[in-house]
């Protein structure tokens, strides 16, 4: 990431989709007619890694596509590890400090590549949140929220930091 590839959670929807296989097929539940006798689920398979996500819950394929990339963004940043950045936080993330404080939502597109970088700075620490947390220039609470805000980014962060010998957070 320092100066190399970017986090896969990083890529833009379009280059993302050039390194996924895409499958449609049909799936059951609500929509009613159209969806059932249309193949709009969307399975994304990411070639390098191996990870997939899905979508169906959409009636329209393109729907189901970009949650599926959503969905799949969220999945390599939480499964992807790089090595941190040598020269301090990415801009992505210093875009994303506002008045001191790291603002971002969790359903945005924004926020897969948030978790990447600090997941990335937190595994090359030990996974000890202080210090990661004053190396992309926030605070170690600003740090944890950040994780916080999704119940699968906030397991991922605990479940590291039990295999790293640390207690989990509360």
């Amino acid at each position: 990431m320092s100066g190399s590839s970017p986090h896969p959670a990083a890529l833009s929807a379009a280059d993302l989709l050039r390194e996924c296989d895409e499958t449609r097929t049909r799936r059951g539940g609500p929509g009613g007619q159209h969806r059932n006798k249309v193949e709009t689920a969307v399975v994304l398979r990411h070639r390098p890694t191996g990870l997939e996500s899905e979508a169906s819950e959409r009636r329209s394929q393109a729907e189901n596509r970009r949650v599926a990339v959503a969905r799949l963004r969220l999945a390599l940043a939480l499964g992807v590890r790089m090595p941190p950045r040598t020269d301090g936080p990415s801009p992505l993330w210093r875009s994303r400090i506002r008045g001191g404080r790291l603002a971002v939502a969790a359903d945005h597109d924004d926020y897969p590549a948030i978790v990447a970088e600090a997941l990335d700075r937190l595994a090359a620490g030990g996974v000890v949140v202080a210090p990661a947390a004053t190396q992309l220039g926030v605070t170690a609470t600003q740090l944890v929220n950040l994780f916080r805000k999704t119940p699968v980014a906030w397991t991922t962060l605990n479940r590291m930091r039990t295999q790293a010998g640390l207690r989990p957070l509360s």
